[in-house]
C-alpha cells in the first residue's frame, strides 16, 4: 500500500517539475505539433505539393499561398508541410539504429573489457579521426544517393559514439556494489549487463539521442541540398532550399521558409533534450 501511495505521489511530483519547465514545454510543443504535421500532412497542407501551376510561377507570399510558390508554381507552404514527414522520418531512422548497435556494443565491451576494449578503442580513433560529415559523404558517394542510403551511413559511422558513451557509463555502473552483488548471486553475464546494467547507465544515452535527432535533420538536409539525400521532386527542407539557391534576390521565401523549419524542429528537439537531461538529473 505504501508503494502504491508513494508512485502515485511521484507521478504528479513528476509532473510539475516539467509544467515548471517553460524550455522543456516549448520543446514538447514544438515537437508535438511537428509530428503531426509530419503523420497527417494531407490534413494541413492548403494544396497538393506536386500540383503544378505554371501561372503562379514564383509568386511572393500572399493569402493564397502564405510561403509563396516555387520555380514550377507549386504551393511552397505545402511543400514544406509535406517535407516533414521526411525530415522527421531522419531524425528517427538516422539515429534509432546507431543508437540500437552503439548501446550494444557499447554494453559489452564495458563489460568484458580486454581483447574487445582494445579492438573497440582502435575503431572510434579511425572513425573520430575523420569528420562526422565528411565520412557519411564518402559512404553516401560509394552507395549511392537516396534516403536508404544516408540511413546506413550515418549508422555506420554513428554508432560509435553512442557505444563509446555506453562503454564509460557501464563502466561507472560496475563500481556500484549492486554489479558486484549480482556476480556473488551467480546472475548470468547476460542478466547483469541487460537487467541491471543498462537500465542504470541507459539515461545520458538517450538524452544524447534526443539531441542528435536534431543534428540528425540539418544532415539529412545538408545531404539533401548536396543532392546526396532525398531526390526531387520529393519535399524535403534541404532539397527545397537547393531549388531556390538561385533565385535567394527574386524569390528569397523559396529557401527562407524550409531553413526556418529546419531551426525550429532543431530548436524543439534541443529544448526537449535539455529538459530531459535536467529532469533525470540526480539532485544532490
Amino acid at each position: 500500500m505504501t508503494d502504491v501511495m508513494t508512485t502515485g505521489a511521484k507521478a504528479p511530483s513528476r509532473l510539475r517539475q516539467v509544467l515548471a519547465k517553460p524550455g522543456m514545454m516549448l520543446g514538447v510543443l514544438i515537437i508535438g505539433i511537428s509530428t503531426l504535421l509530419a503523420l497527417f500532412p494531407g490534413v494541413f497542407a492548403p494544396y497538393d505539393p506536386n500540383a503544378i501551376d505554371y501561372l503562379a510561377v514564383r509568386q511572393s507570399p500572399s493569402w493564397a499561398h502564405p510561403f509563396g510558390t516555387d520555380l514550377l508554381g507549386r504551393d511552397s507552404l505545402s511543400r514544406v508541410i509535406w517535407a516533414y514527414r521526411v525530415n522527421m522520418q531522419m531524425a528517427v531512422f538516422a539515429t534509432v539504429f546507431a543508437l540500437v548497435i552503439g548501446v550494444i556494443v557499447g554494453a559489452l565491451v564495458g563489460y568484458y573489457r580486454g581483447i574487445a576494449d582494445i579492438i573497440f578503442g582502435r575503431v572510434v580513433d579511425a572513425i573520430i579521426t575523420f569528420p562526422f560529415l565528411v565520412l557519411v559523404i564518402a559512404v553516401v558517394a560509394v552507395l549511392g544517393p537516396g534516403l536508404i542510403n544516408m540511413y546506413i551511413a550515418i549508422t555506420l559511422v554513428g554508432w560509435v559514439y553512442y557505444a563509446r558513451l555506453m562503454r564509460a557509463e557501464i563502466i561507472a555502473q560496475m563500481g556500484n556494489d549492486y554489479s558486484a552483488a549480482g556476480v556473488v548471486m551467480g546472475y548470468s553475464d547476460r542478466r547483469i549487463i541487460f537487467r541491471h546494467l543498462l537500465p542504470n547507465a541507459i539515461t545520458p544515452v538517450v538524452v544524447y539521442w534526443m539531441t542528435d535527432m536534431a543534428l540528425a535533420i540539418l544532415l539529412g538536409s545538408s545531404l539533401g541540398y548536396l543532392g546526396l539525400g532525398a531526390q526531387p521532386p520529393q519535399a524535403e527542407w534541404g532539397v527545397l532550399i537547393a531549388e531556390g539557391r538561385s533565385f535567394i534576390a527574386t524569390a528569397w521565401w523559396l529557401s527562407l521558409m524550409p531553413g526556418i523549419a529546419i531551426v525550429i524542429t532543431g530548436l524543439g528537439f534541443s529544448l526537449l533534450g535539455d529538459g530531459v537531461a535536467d529532469l533525470l538529473r540526480p539532485r544532490g
